[in-house]
């Protein structure tokens, strides 16, 4: 597995979308195994990012995969941390973008509809 361009491609993700969420009032928590959260606070700014606080907006969930009775595996919750889209930018060391509003995301989704995806009923 190439672990850097997964992470970075990760991190990215969130980034460009983080905002988003803010601006709606919702929460994005982005479920890992626990092997490619060390790896990202190893290799990215995680400094600043603390055990998960219900305030903010970036949620990450880190599980392990143990070999439980039986010699089945079982996924056990190893830790939860938070940031906000400030943060997210802070892990990749860049400033953080503008904000964008939700008015702007439906313009934008409705001038990609055309005729052909609009729905209608045919008698």
């Amino acid at each position: 597995m190439n672990w850097k361009m997964t992470a970075k491609t990760i991190l990215m993700q969130l980034h460009h979308k983080i905002r988003t969420f803010e601006a709606i009032d919702k929460k994005l928590v982005l479920v890992v195994q626990d092997h490619l959260l060390r790896y990202l606070r190893r290799e990215f700014n995680f400094s600043h990012i603390a055990d998960a606080r219900q305030i903010d907006s970036m949620h990450f969930h880190a599980y392990m995969m143990n070999l439980g009775a039986e010699g089945k595996y079982e996924l056990q919750l190893d830790m939860r941390a938070s940031t906000d889209s400030e943060g997210i930018a802070t892990c990749l060391g860049l400033r953080a973008e503008p904000h964008i509003g939700l008015d702007r995301i439906v313009r934008q989704l409705e001038d990609r509809l055309s005729g052909q995806t609009l729905f209608r009923i045919d008698s």
